[in-house]
């Protein structure tokens, strides 16, 4: 069984499935994703996906706000940790820094950063990490405010092996997603090698980023099983493997999921 650990099901356009969330639910389970969890961006978005994950008992949640939204709104340290107490809530974020896209809420950015982190060591709730292009401030705050028995994730990574080894110093997961099956990502399909199966995730990010041979197409959880395939192919791993061993990772790392029995 594979988990998704990381999609964006409230971004999905359902037009083209009846407007049925259940349709995508079941594509999934036919290519036996049974697991995913859905990543909040902003807060004013999360009662309502916290609402569609509530009808699904194979979906989870995270509560945050994604670093290219922090001028639309922060969120404070005892709001994250309120939505933390919540039984499908078991994860911060999606927070972090991007550079690449806007430098202009720099400040905000890093402000918004550290607020999930303190709220993270205290919930004890993981932190799913955006970066890009903010290798060294992305890594700096880390080491300032992680709670390194914690950890967190860096997901649909695509920067250097040796970003992925202090992450990983840190308990922090590295998560890739289906740019490591574009023809273009040679180097990051070196980072996924080097990268020990014990500490790696995999995921859709899905609406966005669909895999080959799916490019071009709005991407959905099942796609996942094509991120698994590349990553067994890279290692030389049968799939059934890497979906079992990335299965167990999710569940170390998201450890409310099992403790809420799922």
């Amino acid at each position: 069984m594979f988990v998704d650990s990381h999609c964006h099901l409230d971004r999905l356009d359902l037009s083209v499935r009846n407007n049925d969330l259940q349709a995508v639910l079941d594509a999934a389970a036919a290519k036996q994703v049974s697991r995913m969890l859905c990543v909040a961006i902003e807060m004013q978005q999360l009662p309502d996906m916290l609402q569609t994950v509530k009808r699904f008992d194979n979906v989870f949640a995270s509560a945050g706000v994604h670093p290219l939204h922090v001028a639309e709104g922060m969120a404070e340290i005892a709001e994250l940790l309120e939505y933390a107490a919540d039984s499908r809530v078991v994860a911060l974020g999606e927070t972090g820094l991007d550079y690449y896209y806007q430098q202009d809420t720099v400040e905000l950015q890093q402000e918004s950063f550290i607020r999930h982190l303190k709220a993270s060591a205290i919930s004890r709730l993981p932190v799913i990490v955006h970066t890009r292009d903010a290798r060294e401030d992305t890594l700096t705050l880390l080491r300032q405010h992680s709670d390194p028995s914690v950890g967190g994730v860096l997901h649909c990574f695509t920067e250097s092996w040796q970003m992925a080894q202090q992450a990983m110093d840190l308990n922090y997961m590295i998560s890739f997603s289906g740019i490591i099956t574009f023809r273009t990502a040679a180097e990051l399909r070196e980072v996924v090698k080097q990268v020990p199966i014990e500490n790696l995730l995999i995921e859709t990010d899905s609406p966005y980023l669909a895999p080959v041979p799916y490019r071009g197409k709005p991407n959905e959880p099942q796609y996942v099983v094509e991120v698994a395939q590349c990553v067994a192919d890279i290692k030389g791993l049968r799939i059934e493997e890497v979906a079992e061993i990335t299965s167990q990772n999710f569940d170390r790392m998201f450890s409310k999921v099992t403790q809420a029995g799922h």
